[in-house]
């Protein structure tokens, strides 16, 4: 197919596709057959676009502490900077889908690939805290519509029969962003500091520009689909998620009862919530279809991207936390961050290439399976555990996180083509926020987790310490012997050594917290896997059931004839 016919209008050019090649989804492009050489570059733009959507994220995500010292930022303040990006993401997707239905595919990568292009350049020249978070937020909107712009390219790299492929790659490549960005972006800070960063960010988005409009997309056919209400529901509904958002991302660092906007927030939530909700139901052609949300294939769905989205925290929150208590650096964690990024490319790729439309549930109910074990195994951690202890653990839940997004998105894709295609903007919205929000509900729970178990295990451990215990005794004099040649005054030493126990008692007190709470989510990925593998069989027993209830019915009315 000629990609000079990408000009005409779309009544025309329509009549060059062949049936298989007609979009597969409204908003999505034409699929025409390329020849290998166009196959290669739209994969590698397709690759190129979904780096540039989610390095920028990853990378603040990944040294927000390095970001805060930079700007002068408290730690309040620094945890605004990857939650304001979460807020603006999550709920931009609700509108995305509508625009490139309505304005074009070419519209749509031109505003926002510029846009981002231009939030790079941005970075350059805005150092202060307040100009980086509003930076931040813009850059949340423009990465929703590149990580889409992204899968969209991919999907043209594969031949018709293997369409969907492209789609599971594309969801599984960002999700690389994080482990990628934590191998190299340390010694870049310290090189540069966050410049080298602004500058690496705003290359990436121009080497993305420049490759978009070198290789365009395929037309896609437009539709007038926004309609008034659509903004009254946005207007409603954007600032509720961004205040839930707010809550999650900032409550366990305030502490949820001791700041009271974080209160106020959840309250305004839920009035707005509330509010989009009832617009939506009374609609005739609603932005979002609760009776098809509320069916019980997507609530299913929904409650599975969450509770995974929760349990995976362990990897991003959990493991990477644990290290960082026992003092374990960035740099000392590459070889595991490496095996991360190699676990993640690998159930990518076997979630692409073993696709069984039929089977969706099975590789989920895997997934949480692997999962369940893998915190298992990080709930035996102690003081001596470093990042080579961790390697089959954190490889196996790498492995599970990109194993179960391609088959947990096919699922609501499968449900959108039964359904009816109106319900597509529905299921981005459930996906995304379930992605989104899930995520920052995971590390919410995991941090509140932490901190409540350490206060309790602290308390134990404090109590067991009796100064009249000779092994007490002996330990504090080892302590505080340490001190001998720069203190000679015996009750500053013995003071100094009672510092060194209680911040070893601290120490020992997260790592049992930290137990605890991989064991916590070991237990819930366990629920899940039976959940998931009870869905997946039951079809198979309601079969037997029926035929053997058949057969039943087949010999008595035999013998009733015989009779």
């Amino acid at each position: 197919m000629s990609r000079r016919n990408y000009h005409l209008p779309w009544a025309e050019y329509v009549k060059t596709l062949q049936p298989h090649e007609m979009p597969m989804l409204p908003g999505s492009a034409a699929t025409p057959a390329h020849t290998t050489p166009f196959r290669l570059a739209y994969a590698g733009v397709g690759l190129l676009v979904t780096a540039t959507g989610s390095i920028g994220s990853a990378m603040v995500t990944a040294n927000t502490q390095q970001l805060a010292g930079a700007l002068g930022a408290s730690v309040v303040e620094a945890a605004w900077l990857p939650t304001v990006f979460v807020m603006t993401n999550a709920c931009m997707n609700l509108l995305l889908i509508k625009f490139r239905q309505q304005y074009g595919l070419r519209l749509f990568a031109q505003i926002f690939l510029i846009a981002y292009a231009l939030i790079g350049v941005g970075n350059l020249f805005f150092e202060d805290y307040q100009s980086t978070l509003i930076v931040r937020a813009f850059a949340g909107m423009a990465s929703a519509a590149m990580s889409s712009l992204g899968i969209l390219y991919l999907i043209q790299a594969f031949p018709p029969a293997h369409r969907l492929k492209g789609l599971i790659i594309g969801i599984g490549a960002s999700s690389m962003a994080i482990p990628a960005v934590r191998l190299f972006t340390t010694n870049l800070v310290e090189l540069s500091e966050w410049r080298g960063f602004h500058v690496f960010e705003l290359g990436l988005s121009l080497l993305s520009l420049a490759a978009v409009f070198a290789l365009r997309l395929p037309p896609s056919e437009k539709f007038k689909v926004f309609v008034r209400l659509d903004f009254v529901t946005f207007a409603l509904f954007a600032p509720g998620i961004a205040l839930l958002c707010a809550v999650l991302g900032l409550g366990r660092i305030v502490w949820w009862t001791e700041a009271a906007w974080i209160g106020w927030a959840l309250i305004g939530s839920i009035v707005l919530l509330t509010a989009a909700l009832i617009v939506e139901y009374n609609r005739e052609t609603p932005l979002i279809n609760l009776k098809w949300i509320s069916g019980p294939d997507i609530v299913r769905l929904a409650l599975a991207i969450v509770g995974v989205r929760i349990v995976l925290s362990e990897q991003t929150a959990g493991a990477v936390g644990l290290m960082t208590q026992l003092g374990v650096g960035q740099d000392q964690m590459h070889g595991l961050f490496l095996l991360i990024l190699i676990a993640t490319a690998a159930g990518t790729l076997t979630s692409a290439f073993t696709l069984n439309m039929a089977k969706l549930n099975k590789p989920i109910a895997i997934a949480l399976g692997l999962i369940a074990v893998g915190a298992f195994i990080d709930a035996h951690s102690t003081t001596l555990t470093r990042p080579a202890q961790l390697y089959v653990s954190q490889a196996m839940l790498a492995f599970s996180a990109a194993f179960f997004i391609g088959p947990a998105m096919m699922q609501g894709i499968v449900q959108v083509l039964q359904k009816g295609a109106q319900n597509l903007v529905s299921f981005i919205v459930i996906f995304g926020i379930g992605q989104n929000v899930g995520g920052l509900l995971g590390s919410a729970l995991i941090g509140t987790l932490e901190t409540v178990r350490e206060k309790f295990h602290s308390s134990q451990l404090s109590e067991q310490i009796s100064l009249g215990d000779p092994d007490v005794v002996l330990r504090l004099q080892q302590l505080s012997g340490a001190y001998a040649r720069v203190i000679g005054d015996p009750t500053l030493r013995a003071a100094e050594g009672q510092v060194l126990l209680q911040q070893q008692i601290t120490q020992q007190a997260h790592v049992l917290a930290y137990n605890d709470v991989f064991l916590l989510i070991s237990a819930f990925a366990a629920i899940g896997c039976l959940w998931v593998t009870f869905h997946h069989l039951r079809p198979r027993f309601e079969a037997r059931r029926a035929a053997r209830q058949a057969s039943d019915a087949d010999a008595a009315a035999a013998v009733a004839a015989v009779d």
